[in-house]
């Protein structure tokens, strides 16, 4: 199964959902990232979050959605609601489900408050993604609706 982490940059949140998900997935299971307008860039701020967390980031880069090697199964946008953010809908044949997480690549502050936004937006992804994997996915594979009810629920946790 494959699982689409989208957002419109994909330099940063769809980045470490992508990283992290694919860090603890058991074996058939795999994300890939994408925006609706990515920068072209990663966010320096994420790889470096992820570095600390001793996650490989290790030929990701920022991507189309329109250039994806792969069809998901699953679709996880990952856009917040701050500044009016529009959130991409990929138009495919598929599950999804809305994650919202705040950009923390628009943080203000001083080092220590910005590094705290990313550690945040980690945080959030980190469990939700937790709270997927202990689903039990082999039966959820086969009953598309229960696992969007799932994912819907998983979407609205904090840590």
């Amino acid at each position: 199964m494959n699982v689409l982490f989208l957002c419109t940059g994909n330099s940063c949140r769809s980045l470490i959902g992508e990283a992290t998900f694919n860090h603890l997935a058991p074996a058939g299971w795999h994300a890939i990232s994408a925006g609706s307008k990515p920068l072209g860039r990663l966010n320096s701020g994420a790889l470096a979050l992820l570095e600390r967390k001793g996650i490989s980031t290790e030929g990701y880069f920022s991507k189309s959605w329109n250039d994806l090697p792969l069809t998901p199964d699953i679709v996880l946008s990952v856009c917040g609601n701050a500044a009016n953010e529009t959130c991409p809908a990929y138009l495919g044949p598929v599950l999804r489900s809305h994650w919202g997480v705040e950009d923390p690549a628009h943080a203000e502050g001083t080092e220590e408050e910005i590094k705290a936004a990313f550690e945040t937006a980690y945080g959030i992804l980190h469990h939700r993604i937790e709270q997927f994997l202990a689903l039990p996915l082999d039966d959820l594979k086969n009953d598309p609706e229960q696992l969007k009810i799932e994912l819907d629920r998983i979407g609205q946790l904090l840590p």
